[in-house]
């Protein structure tokens, strides 16, 4: 045997990667080693060549074998046992290396060509070619429009449930001269007059063949007489079943019979969701199938050995991942929490609100189930005729109540002391007042016609009483109302509107300085000197004092006793102030939206905002505190409803609901006896949302 030796005298021989076993059994030869192909040292199915190792004494015969498939490999024994010479030894041996021909299993071509290549002239050329083919490509013989054949959609079939048609046969017995009587009516009555005529005339003169004429004649009349009663007869007839028809239409219980039955649809049609509305348990249509019924229960218990399984290996990757020391800590029960979301239940709309913008939504103060929705919109170009809708809960397909105004309405609200009387701000400045308890549509207010009235639109109103501080007076119920005219207004109900300002918005002074080395400015022109205000809010526990937000960005803290100065002003805002509202708990917190897509939280004594919050980057429309909890509050921007917890987060709301990108949402409002969030839409939509899983928290503090 020969061995390899380093120069610091190392054995390095390598070991051989193939042991033959003498007793194993002599392989298949295969085809790489044929008998035909392995007469040389340097076959196909193998190569050998000698290595000259010049770092030692020894030498050794080293050889290589390479194939596709070990198992086809075969070891010659001639060859491992015949002994090389000293020349075979220094003999130069030349190998070439080279690669197989490269198969190519995808080839797409580049559509993209450098401008440095050949080819990039003939491209462009080419491409100019095109695009002139396309401009003149009307009449021209390069350019031809060919059909192709596609494949043929599935046919649906769809079938539609409709009432049963029923079927009546009638029949009546005529005879000829009734045909011909009816055939000819309108020639027999002028004629028989004629003829009566000359009957007359011919008894005077006494002629033979005119009396045989007139014999005939009043024979041939009679018929016609009884034919014509019978017709009259049946005509009454007619008419009287008309009218009897008519008058069961037209009367009071027909009328209330109907009323009875459009309750027990809409119950039927809505009762699961006016359940989960009202938070009762949904009751289950005893008209469903037991087959039907198992359905229902065998797909509930696959969802819930889906839900199983995959909580199941979940469990499993996480112990084989966690250390067995500490897996006694995380055996513990644990209490799955479900994130809160929005569910909407339905929507108040019908064909006559379609495409109406919902300005404002005002809930009844003695009958919740009662809602009334101001439909009109907010931009002077898109004005159009407005519409004021009382909407019920036992009808949520129909209003109840349909006001029609003559511009579009931007304002309204219940009054407390009389809920049967709504007030509507419209956007010429205009105040009426409804009774919604009578089934007429015609005001029993009206602001025109007093001098009084505000000259640009209104854009909140709120009933009114004051505290018992003031005088007896002053504890009637006052409407108040704020105006883009600049005037916060209160109202006195009585046989007419009489009205006296509160306030009057000042606009508040540039307090932008002159820089160093800059010319005095120039001072702004004023078109108006008053602000045009934008809502306001009374104290929840004091109604002397109230704020306003107004176009310019600021909000004023006012009090009923001063008509010409504020309190305090709160600057903050770089848009139009759209919402205030005072927390009902933490009566020193109040909230602010505004167009600058902010919302911020103030305290009543810091003249800076506590906290902002910008979510999006649209127009924050309306805002409104929960009436269950100090931390709760939704925002409506154009794309989204938000809910916000303070307790969770203040940087991110709690949930988020996307709608239609056609609308955009413009008022919210919260149920007063549920968890129930309603939210109106550019397209004269008020769409009905449950609270799942919010808690409210119980404490009273921001």
């Amino acid at each position: 045997s020969l061995q390899v030796f380093d120069d610091e005298g190392k054995d390095v021989t390598p070991h051989p990667l193939f042991h033959s076993d003498p007793d194993a059994a002599v392989p298949r030869q295969a085809k790489l080693l044929a008998s035909s192909d392995c007469s040389g040292a340097t076959g196909s199915g193998f190569l050998s060549f000698p290595m000259h190792q010049t770092g030692g004494d020894e030498q050794k015969k080293s050889r290589l074998l390479t194939s596709h498939n070990l198992s086809d490999v075969q070891v010659r024994p001639e060859e491992i046992k015949e002994q090389l010479t000293e020349e075979d030894l220094d003999r130069r041996v030349d190998i070439y290396l080279t690669e197989t021909e490269t198969i190519w299993m995808l080839d797409m071509p580049s559509v993209v060509a450098s401008v440095e290549s050949e080819d990039a002239g003939r491209i462009l050329e080419r491409n100019k070619i095109y695009v002139d083919i396309c401009k003149n490509r009307p009449g021209n013989d390069r350019f031809a429009e060919k059909m192709m054949q596609t494949i043929n959609g599935a046919a649906k079939n769809k079938e539609v449930q409709c009432d049963k048609i029923v079927m009546e046969d009638k029949g009546v017995v005529v005879t000829s001269w009734d045909l011909y009587d009816s055939f000819n009516v309108s020639e027999i009555e002028p004629a028989s007059k004629g003829e009566a005529t000359n009957g007359k005339s011919s008894t005077s003169h006494t002629t033979k063949k005119h009396d045989e004429t007139a014999s005939v004649t009043s024979a041939r009349g009679n018929i016609t007489s009884v034919t014509t009663l019978e017709s009259a007869a049946l005509a009454r007839t007619h008419k009287k079943e008309k009218n009897r028809l008519e008058a069961i239409l037209t009367s009071e219980k027909f009328q209330q019979d109907l009323f009875f039955m459009e309750r027990v649809l809409m119950e039927n049609i809505f009762q699961p969701k006016l359940a989960a509305y009202r938070q009762f348990p949904v009751l289950i249509d005893p008209s469903v199938t037991s087959d039907n019924a198992g359905t229902v229960v065998a797909v509930k218990e696959a969802k819930q050995e889906e839900h199983d399984k995959g909580k199941k290996d979940k469990e499993e990757q996480k112990e084989a991942l966690i250390d067995p020391s500490i897996m006694s800590d995380l055996n513990k029960p644990v209490e799955e929490t479900v994130p809160p979301s929005l569910e909407q239940l339905w929507s108040y709309t019908c064909d006559l609100t379609k495409g109406l913008n919902v300005s404002s939504m005002a809930w009844n103060k003695v009958n919740p189930d009662l809602l009334a929705v101001g439909y009109g919109a907010f931009d002077f170009k898109e004005q159009k005729k407005g519409l004021a809708c009382c909407w019920s809960l036992k009808n949520p397909m129909w209003p109840e109540r349909i006001f029609q105004c003559e511009h579009g309405v931007t304002a309204l609200d219940f009054s407390m002391a009389s809920p049967n009387l709504l007030a509507v701000g419209m956007y010429n400045g205009t105040i009426t007042i409804y009774n919604v308890r009578s089934c007429t549509t015609t005001a029993i207010l009206n602001s025109r016609d007093s001098s009084e009235s505000h000259t640009g639109p209104v854009w909140q109103l709120k009933w009114l009483q004051q505290d018992g501080n003031t005088a007896e007076d002053d504890k009637r119920e006052r409407l108040i109302s704020v105006s883009a005219d600049g005037r916060l207004t209160k109202w006195l109900v009585q046989k007419e509107l009489d009205c006296t300002d509160l306030m009057k918005i000042k606009r508040a002074g540039s307090e932008k300085k002159n820089l160093p080395r800059e010319k005095e400015r120039k001072s702004l022109v004023l078109i108006s000197r008053q602000a045009a205000g934008m809502c306001f809010d009374f104290h929840p526990k004091d109604t002397n004092f109230y704020l306003v937000g107004t176009e310019e960005g600021l909000i004023h803290k006012c009090s009923c006793s001063y008509d010409q100065q504020f309190l305090e002003t709160y600057k903050g805002h770089k848009g139009p102030v759209y919402k205030v509202a005072w927390n009902p708990f933490s009566t020193d917190m109040f909230l602010s939206c505004s167009a600058d897509w902010s919302i911020k939280l103030w305290h009543q004594n810091s003249q800076t905002p506590i906290l902002t919050f910008s979510s999006t980057t649209t127009v924050v429309h309306d805002i409104m505190w929960s009436p269950k909890s100090v931390f709760i509050f939704a925002a409506v921007n154009e794309s989204r409803v938000e809910i916000w917890d303070l307790s969770v987060s203040i940087l991110d709301p709690v949930i988020t609901h996307s709608g239609n990108p056609e609308a955009k949402f413009t008022s919210v409002l919260f149920a007063k006896n549920t968890d129930c969030l309603l939210v109106g839409d550019s397209r004269g939509e008020v769409s009905v949302f449950e609270l799942q899983n919010l808690a409210a928290s119980s404490s009273t503090k921001v």
